[in-house]
């Protein structure tokens, strides 16, 4: 009843804030005449100047963001996701049917709810009104660039600025000036930035390509707004983003707003008067008085985004456990708990309860109780209650706490293990309530743990040092005593004793095999773990003991020898009647424990999930190529089993049962020593359940905070007061009416910790179908009789599929400076735009009539497949440009590699490109645009490689090196687009006098993540947990700054666009100044044999 009553209480309160006071959260606005347009929950409204009562303009599952007034106020256009795809629309400013005016690139990151923000984002008009500026990534190999351009209102193919980069811009009332920024990360959680990408604001004159900084400032100063002889803009020089103008004419600079608690948000320049967001309302702030007015606006909407709903929780699952017998299976989802018949009965909700988060569930082993940990107070606590439903969940812990993991129960029900974030692990008497502490670490968090049979002794893995391994360790509940049963030798864990307690089975990597590397001399160790056993009583006799087969001894069958056997018989009977019926006794000698390990025989891999039963041992083992299957390892015969394709599951406590997870199904079947098949799905319908968003809304925030304040790497947060963060922000739940919305007031009351790595991803909301466009790998313009003239093809590479060009196909023959006539049958002459044509034909087979002529006649036609995203072949035609540029330079002494990211691709692109270059006598090496990752101390280990020896054989007239190396000088390209990982290479290389740094000052992010935490509606949040300090340990470093260039070469983005990469072109100089100056480049010569005969 209290639970009702605090919803109820609290919907009364969002409808009170709602419907009868001002409206907040309100976004994006823009200004004209008298008129506001903004957007609220993804749809827009406008309202009169004054404020008053908002009308709805669009309508639609898509996000409708940025509107922008026309300057005759005549017109709105927005970013919308009308036709599957973000792109830009224009509508009257009165209402009426949008018109799609782009067709571009279906982007994977495109999202408002994203750190990089969604495509194609509305900036203005051209000063004719007859285009609108918008913001695309979709020719970038990094989502943090996109380049500006100009949309014709006909909806015609859209005219790219003349910038390789550019942000928010905005031009003087005649064209010839534009202010923009060159970086755009408006939608990154991280405030106070002032790392490499901090922007400053540039005047682009578009007659003489000029371009003058006018701010200058190591803070952020974005949003330019160009009006008569002022430029408007936002700046956080003072902490709180601020509105600021500058004279263009006196040079001069002065803050115009003083907000001190809310930043100033995302402006937008009317007629006469700057339309802006602080704290989820808008401001006005007039041009011709200088007076700034918040609007009071509100509502009179159904708000059917934020409408309680009924949702499959069964689409949210994160835990599952089965019943003793296996009868009902317990899963936790969606936030609720259920149980759910094997076969016939009800589906019981335990805990309805949309305003927590109750997860991890278990079942006792005597079918009493389900536990599960549940935030319910506003802390993690752990919770027990009866299977049947029947009473309300008892707590078992108070005082919250860290963040809580697995709770384990004890095989006799009466304890439950537990641990949590402040690394903690212990137990829990469920009677009294009473906690153990068993021990606590000063390296990570426990993962690993469980109980013996006799529910006395307890198996984990204590986690080793920052550079040590993992250690299995044994506690006994009664003595506090712990034994070691490995040694830190082995990395070791994932414990399990067998159902007797004579054995305990683990994991460790013990197996060195190595595999060799086809680039260079040198190896690999993968697939290095096994399951291992140990007996824990010395007296234990192995499975694996050898066996001797004996002769049989025939039984005597004589009457006295029957009589004899007999009476020993009826002995026997007696003597096991007699003894009472005991639990099992767990007995571990500590003397000779490591000496008593022994291995499977099974092939090395990776293996987890280890369940032990009275006649072996389940798994999931993988391997380096293959992914994990579950086995059966039978101690009698001596032989592994594949029993099926299931990662992840759980067995009964009878061992009779299992269920697994197949794709989106769960399955009951029976345990079985050889193959399981999936045949008996759970039928989860009776999961859909009725959830109130709002609560729901609340919980995640709330959860959002204590999952950073319980994983950020600094405890003292960075000495932000973190209460007060959460207080300054949960003032604005109660406007939240859209999953985005609570996603946007996550990201900015994480960013007050102004870290890089803290983003959050929203959860369950309204989608839009996806229609990927069809895309031909070349750029086109349209001839005056209407068909579209090709331009340029990017090259791409025929035999990588990743790299696939469609009209550079084998067989297509088509060239620069073809006419497209037609596409499937349409005539392109017809249409708006060409595209239109390839609406959702990616990756399909189509025909195209093409002709050397704006004609029909004489057209041939071809077969191709559109790809759906062209990034790859632009980054491949840009690298290769660049190894061009490069060689011809240098007349092919020099080399070129880039590195787009620290991650897979990135270490493929330097195999790819560092190898078959080592002969050069100078490299450079391209950090720019990288996008981070992990792999910078392989590749820095690599590029410190100096020759140690030569090598050659006969008849051989050039000579190798050892170690591989690529000898001679070095040089490292950096830019503020190399982030992350992307930061901590050019440290290295600095650190390690690999070369100097070329560029510009870096991203400044290395504070390191893990993957998300579950969220109730499948959110994802990301808390920075590993920092990075200097060697010596005298201060944490890069974070928030950035490394800084040995030669700073700044690149005008106007000059770029044009071929001029002037930080190239300064590394190419310094690498010839460097092989101009005498030492060792290259490969040594091969030295005179040597004359042994003696004669001298």
């Amino acid at each position: 009843m209290r639970k009702i009553l605090l919803t109820t209480v609290y919907l009364f309160i969002v409808c009170n804030f709602l419907c009868a006071q001002e409206a907040r959260l309100l976004r994006f606005p823009s200004v004209n005449g008298n008129q506001v347009v903004f957007s609220y929950a993804g749809d827009l409204y406008t309202v009169a100047r004054n404020g008053g009562t908002a009308r709805k303009i669009t309508s639609h599952p898509g996000y409708e963001t940025f509107p922008r007034f026309s300057h005759d106020g005549k017109q709105i256009a927005f970013t919308g996701q009308y036709d599957g795809n973000t792109e830009v629309f224009v509508i009257p400013a009165t209402g009426g049917e949008p018109k799609r005016i782009t067709y571009t690139a279906t982007l994977n990151r495109d999202d408002i709810a994203d750190r990089m923000g969604p495509n194609n984002i509305v900036m203005g008009w051209t000063p004719d009104n007859k285009a609108v500026i918008y913001r695309s990534r979709g020719t970038s190999f990094n989502p943090f660039k996109g380049k500006v351009y100009k949309a014709p209102l006909s909806g015609d193919l859209s005219e790219e600025l003349p910038f390789s980069v550019a942000g928010w811009c905005s031009y003087n009332e005649d064209g010839s000036k534009l202010a923009m920024n060159r970086v755009f990360r408006e939608f990154r959680t991280w405030k106070y930035y002032k790392g490499g990408m901090a922007d400053d604001i540039w005047i682009y004159d578009t007659k003489t390509a000029a371009t003058e900084n006018i701010t200058n400032n190591p803070a952020q100063d974005i949003f330019p707004m160009y009006y008569k002889n002022k430029i408007y803009f936002f700046s956080d020089r003072d902490r709180t983003m601020n509105l600021f103008e500058y004279d263009t004419q006196s040079k001069q600079t002065k803050k115009i707003t003083s907000f001190t608690e809310y930043d100033c948000k995302f402006p937008s320049l009317g007629d006469n008067a700057i339309a802006f967001e602080n704290g989820g309302y808008i401001y006005l702030y007039e041009l011709n008085n200088g007076k700034t007015e918040k609007l009071n606006i509100r509502l009179a909407e159904d708000l059917s985004w934020s409408r309680n709903k009924q949702v499959d929780a069964s689409k949210f699952m994160n835990s599952f456990s089965l019943s003793p017998d296996g009868k009902r299976a317990v899963l936790s989802g969606r936030g609720d708990v259920f149980t759910v018949p094997e076969k016939n009965g009800v589906t019981r909700n335990l805990t309805r309860s949309s305003n927590a988060n109750d997860r991890n569930v278990d079942w006792s082993p005597d079918g009493k109780w389900i536990s599960f940990i549940s935030d319910k107070t506003g802390e993690d606590e752990l919770y027990i209650q009866k299977q049947d439903g029947t009473d309300s969940a008892t707590q078992l812990t108070k005082g919250g706490g860290s963040y809580k993991f697995y709770p384990v129960w004890s095989p006799n029900s009466k304890l439950i293990l537990l641990a949590d974030r402040g690394q903690d692990l212990y137990y829990i008497d469920i009677t009294t309530g009473a906690k153990t502490i068993i021990t606590h670490s000063d390296n990570r968090e426990f993962t690993d743990y469980t109980w013996a049979p006799d529910s006395k002794w307890i198996a984990y893995t204590e986690p080793g040092k920052a550079r040590r391994f993992d250690v299995i360790k044994l506690y006994n509940i009664e003595s506090k005593k712990s034994i070691a049963v490995t040694d830190d030798w082995y990395n070791s864990g994932r414990s399990v004793f067998s159902s007797d307690g004579k054995l305990l089975y683990f994991v460790s990597e013990r197996d060195f095999n190595p595999v060799y590397s086809n680039t260079e001399w040198n190896h690999a160790y993968i697939d290095m773990s096994k399951p291992y056993m140990v007996t824990l009583a010395a007296g234990t006799t192995s499975p694996f003991q050898l066996e001797n087969d004996e002769v049989a001894i025939k039984e005597d069958s004589s009457d006295t020898g029957k009589a004899i056997a007999q009476k020993n018989k009826e002995k026997t009977q007696k003597k096991t009647a007699d003894k009472p019926d005991t639990t099992v006794e767990v007995k571990i000698d500590e003397t000779g424990l490591t000496d008593r390990i022994e291995s499977l025989p099974v092939t090395p891999g990776n293996y987890y999930n280890l369940t032990a039963t009275n006649e072996g041992l389940y798994y999931v083992a993988a391997s380096f190529r293959t992914p994990g299957s579950l086995k059966f390892f039978d101690l009698k015969d001596k032989k592994e089993n594949e029993t099926g394709d299931i990662n992840s599951y759980s067995i009964s406590n009878n061992q009779k049962k299992i269920i697994f997870k197949k794709g989106d199904d769960y399955f009951i079947e029976d345990v079985s020593k050889i193959k399981i098949e999936a045949k008996n799905k759970l039928n989860l319908s009776g999961l859909k359940i009725n959830t109130d968003l709002h609560a729901e809304w609340k919980q995640i925030f709330d959860e959002s905070w204590r999952q950073m304040r319980d994983y950020f790497y600094d405890p003292n947060m960075h000495g932000v007061n973190w209460k007060a963060m959460h207080d300054k922000y949960a003032v604005l739940l109660p406007y939240v009416n859209h999953r985005n919305d609570l996603t946007y007031i996550i990201g900015e009351m994480i960013g007050e910790l102004s870290i890089g790595h803290a983003y959050v991803n929203s959860g369950d909301r309204p989608e839009v179908e996806r229609i990927k466009m069809g895309l031909l790998g070349a750029t086109f313009s349209r001839d005056k009789s209407g068909y579209y003239k090709i331009d340029s093809i990017l090259s791409g590479e025929s035999w990588d599929k990743t790299l696939v060009s469609p009209l550079r196909q084998p067989g297509v023959n088509v060239k620069k400076g073809d006419y497209i006539i037609s596409i499937n049958g349409k005539d392109v002459s017809r249409l708006d735009n060409i595209y239109q044509a390839l609406i959702g034909k990616a990756n399909q087979a189509i025909e195209i009539l093409v002709n050397s002529k704006a004609s029909v006649t004489g057209s041939r036609k071809v077969f191709v497949k559109p790809i759906d995203d062209e990034s790859n072949l632009y980054y491949h035609e840009w690298v290769q440009q660049n190894i061009a540029k490069v060689t011809k330079a240098s007349g092919g002494k020099i080399g070129y590699l880039h590195i787009p990211d620290m991650g897979p691709e990135g270490l493929n692109q330097f195999a790819r490109y560092f190898y078959p270059q080592l002969d050069k006598e100078a490299l450079i090496i391209d950090d720019r645009g990288n996008g981070g990752g992990n792999v910078s101390p392989m590749i820095i280990e690599r590029l410190r490689r100096v020759p140690g020896l030569g090598t050659m054989m006969r008849n051989a007239k050039t000579a190798n090196i050892k170690p591989d190396a690529q000898g001679g000088p070095k040089i490292c390209l950096i830019d503020q687009y190399s982030a992350s990982d992307g930061d901590l290479f050019p440290y290295q290389f600095q650190f390690y006098k690999i070369g100097p740094l070329l560029g510009q000052r870096t991203w400044g992010g290395v504070v390191g993540i893990r993957g998300s935490l579950p969220f109730i509606d499948g959110a994802d949040m990301r808390k920075p947990e590993f920092a990075h300090f200097s060697a010596d340990g005298s201060r944490f470093i890069i974070e928030g700054y950035g490394v800084d260039p040995d030669i700073e070469v700044v690149n005008d983005p106007h000059q770029e666009y044009l071929g001029n990469d002037i930080q190239l072109l300064r590394a190419i100089e310094e690498m010839k100044r460097k092989l101009a100056e005498p030492g060792p480049k290259g490969v040594p010569p091969i030295p005179a044999f040597p004359d042994k005969s003696g004669k001298k």
